[in-house]
């Protein structure tokens, strides 16, 4: 490096030493708080609370099941849920209860046959798209059972 170039390196870290001392300065202490203004929301940015709905499971196409659905707080839960076995069963949030529904609907999760009592989590959907809450085998593409929510 020559001299000319070395000082104008220089002069270029220099002023940006400077220029990072201000802004950690600014940091610093300060007189006045920080309050939030029409433009900063203290809201959470998920999605919109839904009303509670409620449903109870009955059986479909010769199968059983019974039980209740309650969507609320962001949550699906089955309570008293039993259904009869199946090799692949999911709930499905959906509009009705054949199958076209229910490839429109949204698959939640694949079910645990022997738990009476279940929830799952419905983050980011909004629910009050739906109003069914649908056992379905993914594999036979057999509706088990269905509940109306309301």
């Amino acid at each position: 490096m020559t001299i000319v170039h070395t000082k104008i390196f220089s002069g270029i870290v220099g002023a940006g030493i400077v220029a990072a001392a201000l802004t950690l300065s600014a940091c610093g202490d300060s007189d006045t708080e920080s309050t939030p203004t029409a433009s900063m929301s203290m809201a959470p940015t998920s999605a919109p609370m839904m009303a509670s709905m409620k449903g109870t499971f009955t059986g479909m196409g010769g199968k059983n099941v019974s039980g209740s659905a309650t969507v609320a707080d962001g949550k699906l839960m089955l309570s008293g849920f039993r259904t009869d076995e199946g090799p692949d069963l999911h709930v499905y949030l959906t509009n009705g209860t054949d199958e076209a529904a229910v490839m429109a609907g949204k698959q939640i999760s694949a079910i645990d046959l022997n738990a009476m009592s279940q929830s799952f989590s419905l983050d980011g959907i909004d629910t009050s798209m739906y109003h069914n809450v649908v056992i379905h085998c993914d594999k036979a593409k057999v509706v088990f059972g269905a509940a109306m929510l309301s």
